[in-house]
């Protein structure tokens, strides 16, 4: 069970943030890319506090966000997406919507969703590009990290103080 903020349930659990869980959710359109982003979030994550889905795309991201917060196992949801101008379709809009998405699962659940969303407006399938936005998703993981236990620690102090 879990206070009002989605916090832990004990003072114990509050101080020690070994209990914390976090879902990693990857679409997996530009799998190869996008999937660097764990690895820099594993970087100081234990992975054995990370459960990890795929998803097909972006655009399910926010309601995977919203099922796996809904589920009261997890403190902090990241979700990671790479969306790029096609030539098909507005890879803005998509963006736009995909965010818009995750902010609302974390606002409707209480329980904080972050997003690792990339969308540049210039890329192409060369080995050059590809290196840039792995090494990107990388550092972006990294930062996902650490805003995650942020949120979740102030989180847990807000909680603490509100007991």
């Amino acid at each position: 069970m879990r206070d009002r903020l989605g916090c832990c349930e004990t003072k114990k659990e509050r101080s020690d943030m070994s209990h914390t869980r976090y879902a990693f959710v990857k679409a997996q359109w530009h799998a190869d890319i996008v999937d660097r982003a764990l690895d820099g979030f594993l970087e100081s994550i234990p992975a054995n506090s990370v459960d990890v889905f795929d998803v097909p795309g972006a655009f399910e991201l926010p309601l995977m966000a919203r099922d796996l917060a809904n589920t009261g196992q997890y403190h902090a949801i990241i979700c990671a997406a790479f969306v790029v101008d096609g030539g098909i379709y507005r890879h803005d809009f998509v963006a736009g919507a995909v965010v818009d998405g995750l902010m609302r699962a974390g606002l409707d659940s209480g329980v904080p969703v972050l997003s690792v969303s990339l969308t540049p407006h210039h890329y192409q399938e060369t080995a050059h590009h590809k290196a840039i936005y792995k090494a990107h998703f990388v550092e972006k993981g990294r930062e996902a990290a650490q805003a995650a236990r942020s949120i979740v620690a102030t989180r847990a102090q807000v909680s603490a103080k509100a007991a």
